[in-house]
């Protein structure tokens, strides 16, 4: 009886792999724009170049799971 019980259970929905590329690459390609940021638009998002080139050359697998759903 348990067994049908857990059979019905319906399960959290999961990302598909197509959904978690197409997130990954959105990162890098947001990660290469703030990279190509100059001084000015940095301060006007509150970050310095060293802060700025260390987000950019972070990978795509760097990311917090919530950043990819």
């Amino acid at each position: 009886m348990a067994h049908a019980a857990l059979a019905r259970t319906p399960l959290a929905p999961r990302p598909g792999l197509l959904r978690r590329l197409v997130a990954a690459l959105a990162l890098v390609r947001s990660r290469r724009a703030l990279g190509r940021l100059d001084g000015h638009l940095l301060r006007d998002v509150g970050l310095t170049a060293e802060e700025a080139r260390l987000e950019a050359a972070r990978g795509a697998w760097d990311a917090p799971d919530r950043w990819l759903r």
